[in-house]
Protein backbone atom coordinates (compact mmCIF):
# COMPACT_ATOMS: atom_id res chain seq x y z
CA UNK A 1 0.00 0.00 0.00
CA UNK A 2 1.54 3.27 -0.81
CA UNK A 3 2.33 6.04 1.83
CA UNK A 4 -0.21 8.38 0.70
CA UNK A 5 -3.23 5.76 0.97
CA UNK A 6 -1.56 4.77 4.08
CA UNK A 7 -1.17 8.30 5.90
CA UNK A 8 -5.36 8.97 4.53
CA UNK A 9 -6.39 5.72 5.94
CA UNK A 10 -4.57 6.01 9.09
CA UNK A 11 -5.95 9.53 9.55
CA UNK A 12 -9.83 8.17 8.89
CA UNK A 13 -9.12 6.05 11.72
CA UNK A 14 -8.03 7.88 13.89
CA UNK A 15 -10.28 10.96 13.66
CA UNK A 16 -13.52 8.50 13.51
CA UNK A 17 -11.46 6.84 16.89
CA UNK A 18 -11.30 9.73 18.84
CA UNK A 19 -14.49 11.57 18.07
CA UNK A 20 -16.36 8.10 19.05
CA UNK A 21 -14.05 7.54 21.89
CA UNK A 22 -14.21 11.20 22.97
CA UNK A 23 -17.79 12.37 22.31
CA UNK A 24 -20.13 11.84 25.34
CA UNK A 25 -23.41 10.59 24.49
CA UNK A 26 -25.37 13.27 25.67
CA UNK A 27 -23.25 15.39 23.12
CA UNK A 28 -23.94 13.47 20.10
CA UNK A 29 -26.31 15.82 18.59
CA UNK A 30 -24.19 19.13 18.96
CA UNK A 31 -21.61 16.65 17.57
CA UNK A 32 -23.21 16.03 14.86
CA UNK A 33 -24.32 19.75 14.43
CA UNK A 34 -20.76 21.01 14.48
CA UNK A 35 -19.59 18.23 12.14
CA UNK A 36 -21.96 18.88 9.81
CA UNK A 37 -21.70 22.95 9.65
CA UNK A 38 -17.87 22.80 9.10
CA UNK A 39 -18.16 19.95 6.24
CA UNK A 40 -20.05 22.62 4.41
CA UNK A 41 -17.73 25.15 5.19
CA UNK A 42 -14.65 22.95 4.52
CA UNK A 43 -16.49 21.97 1.09
CA UNK A 44 -16.84 25.48 0.03
CA UNK A 45 -13.33 26.70 0.56
CA UNK A 46 -12.08 23.31 -0.37
CA UNK A 47 -13.57 23.13 -3.91
CA UNK A 48 -12.55 27.34 -4.11
CA UNK A 49 -8.95 26.53 -3.78
CA UNK A 50 -8.73 23.18 -5.89
CA UNK A 51 -10.67 25.03 -8.62
CA UNK A 52 -8.88 28.23 -8.88
CA UNK A 53 -5.25 26.03 -8.41
CA UNK A 54 -3.93 27.27 -5.39
CA UNK A 55 -3.78 23.39 -3.99
CA UNK A 56 -3.58 20.19 -5.66
CA UNK A 57 -4.65 16.66 -4.06
CA UNK A 58 -2.77 14.61 -6.77
CA UNK A 59 -3.83 11.20 -4.32
CA UNK A 60 -7.19 10.95 -2.98
CA UNK A 61 -10.27 8.95 -2.35
CA UNK A 62 -12.50 8.98 -5.49
CA UNK A 63 -10.84 11.65 -7.98
CA UNK A 64 -13.13 11.40 -10.59
CA UNK A 65 -15.97 12.61 -8.22
CA UNK A 66 -13.75 15.80 -6.90
CA UNK A 67 -10.16 17.41 -7.26
CA UNK A 68 -11.05 18.20 -3.17
CA UNK A 69 -9.69 15.76 -0.42
CA UNK A 70 -12.55 13.48 0.43
CA UNK A 71 -10.45 12.06 3.62
CA UNK A 72 -9.12 15.45 4.85
CA UNK A 73 -12.05 18.08 3.95
CA UNK A 74 -15.39 16.15 5.12
CA UNK A 75 -13.74 13.63 7.66
CA UNK A 76 -10.33 14.67 9.69
CA UNK A 77 -10.86 18.83 9.30
CA UNK A 78 -14.82 18.11 10.98
CA UNK A 79 -14.08 15.25 13.49
CA UNK A 80 -11.17 17.65 14.39
CA UNK A 81 -13.71 20.69 14.64
CA UNK A 82 -15.71 18.78 16.61
CA UNK A 83 -13.21 17.97 19.31
CA UNK A 84 -12.23 21.69 19.29
CA UNK A 85 -15.86 22.96 20.04
CA UNK A 86 -16.75 19.88 22.70
CA UNK A 87 -13.42 20.98 24.75
CA UNK A 88 -13.17 24.55 24.57
CA UNK A 89 -12.76 25.99 27.84
CA UNK A 90 -15.11 28.60 27.75
CA UNK A 91 -15.16 29.55 31.47
CA UNK A 92 -11.43 30.07 31.56
CA UNK A 93 -9.41 33.30 30.73
CA UNK A 94 -8.90 34.83 27.06
CA UNK A 95 -5.18 33.44 26.93
CA UNK A 96 -6.19 29.91 27.82
CA UNK A 97 -8.82 30.13 25.19
CA UNK A 98 -6.55 31.86 22.51
CA UNK A 99 -4.33 28.89 22.88
CA UNK A 100 -6.90 26.39 22.17
CA UNK A 101 -7.28 27.85 19.05
CA UNK A 102 -3.51 28.31 18.19
CA UNK A 103 -2.73 24.31 19.54
CA UNK A 104 -5.83 23.21 17.22
CA UNK A 105 -4.77 25.56 14.21
CA UNK A 106 -1.10 24.91 14.41
CA UNK A 107 -1.39 21.12 15.15
CA UNK A 108 -3.38 20.84 11.53
CA UNK A 109 -1.75 23.16 9.93
CA UNK A 110 1.36 21.58 11.08
CA UNK A 111 0.51 18.50 10.09
CA UNK A 112 -0.33 19.56 6.33
CA UNK A 113 2.83 21.10 6.16
CA UNK A 114 4.60 17.52 7.09
CA UNK A 115 1.96 15.83 4.12
CA UNK A 116 2.66 18.50 1.38
CA UNK A 117 6.62 18.51 2.33
CA UNK A 118 7.18 14.06 2.06
CA UNK A 119 3.91 13.11 0.47
CA UNK A 120 2.05 13.49 -2.77
CA UNK A 121 -1.67 13.80 -0.63
CA UNK A 122 -1.05 17.56 -1.12
CA UNK A 123 0.77 19.91 -3.23
CA UNK A 124 1.42 23.74 -2.74
CA UNK A 125 0.43 25.42 -5.97
CA UNK A 126 -0.12 29.03 -4.82
CA UNK A 127 -0.35 28.32 -1.15
CA UNK A 128 1.19 28.91 1.56
CA UNK A 129 1.74 27.18 4.98
CA UNK A 130 0.06 30.72 6.44
CA UNK A 131 -3.03 30.55 4.51
CA UNK A 132 -3.59 27.33 6.27
CA UNK A 133 -3.70 28.22 9.57
CA UNK A 134 -5.35 31.66 8.42
CA UNK A 135 -8.30 29.51 7.18
CA UNK A 136 -8.42 26.85 9.97
CA UNK A 137 -8.69 29.74 12.72
CA UNK A 138 -11.53 31.16 10.72
CA UNK A 139 -13.18 28.17 10.31
CA UNK A 140 -12.93 27.15 13.60
CA UNK A 141 -13.88 30.92 14.63
CA UNK A 142 -17.30 30.39 12.34
CA UNK A 143 -17.96 27.58 13.71
CA UNK A 144 -17.84 28.26 17.33
CA UNK A 145 -19.77 31.46 16.56
CA UNK A 146 -22.48 28.74 14.91
CA UNK A 147 -21.84 26.27 17.80
CA UNK A 148 -22.80 29.12 20.54
CA UNK A 149 -25.55 30.32 18.21
CA UNK A 150 -27.14 26.78 18.13
CA UNK A 151 -27.23 26.15 21.61
CA UNK A 152 -28.89 29.39 22.38
CA UNK A 153 -26.21 31.31 24.08
CA UNK A 154 -26.96 34.47 22.19
CA UNK A 155 -30.96 34.50 23.00
CA UNK A 156 -31.91 36.95 24.86
CA UNK A 157 -35.88 35.35 25.60
CA UNK A 158 -35.62 33.39 29.28
CA UNK A 159 -37.89 30.81 29.49
CA UNK A 160 -39.35 30.65 32.76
Amino acid sequence: MPLDRLIEITSIIVTVGLVVWLVPKNKIKDATVIFLFKQTVTWILGLIVVEWNLIEYPTRFLPNATKSSLTFEYLVYPGICVLFNLFYPEKTSSLRQLTHYAVYTSGISGFEVILEKYTNTIIYIQWAWYWTWITIFLTFLTSRFFYRWFRGDFSNTKIA
